[in-house]
């Protein structure tokens, strides 16, 4: 999908607060760290279709109105993936204005954990 050049723009200023980690530490920070949270912040059909193995939904429409009643502890970790890694900067640039300061943004999101063969389930 062709982004416009408005929205492109407003996730650049939104990378430029947020932490951003890639695939591969990503995939070693959940071995590691078994209380973090994946969290898929894509529409719920995208959710339904498939969605990384243990991966919590959230969609980005209601991420402001639900994360604090999901998730009450601001210090939780969370690593956000959408489709590509534009939807995520923007849901943990929210976040962050929330007051949760350990989110990250997965680089590439699902289109890179599916061609990094990331364990997926529908």
């Amino acid at each position: 999908m062709k982004h416009s050049p408005e929205f492109l723009a407003i996730v650049e200023d939104a990378k430029s607060r947020v932490q951003e980690i890639s695939i591969e530490d990503a995939r070693v920070h959940l071995e590691e760290n078994p209380d973090t949270v994946l969290l898929d912040v894509r529409e719920e059909s995208e959710w339904n279709n498939a969605h990384a193995k243990d991966a919590q939904y959230l969609g980005k429409g209601i991420l402001e109105r639900d994360l604090e009643t999901r998730f009450a502890d601001k210090a939780t970790e969370i690593i956000m993936y959408c489709g590509g890694g534009y939807r995520s900067a923007l849901t943990c640039d929210a976040a962050q204005k929330m007051g949760y300061n350990n989110v990250k943004s997965l680089k590439t999101g699902y289109q890179g954990m599916v061609t990094a063969d990331w364990p997926m389930e529908s």
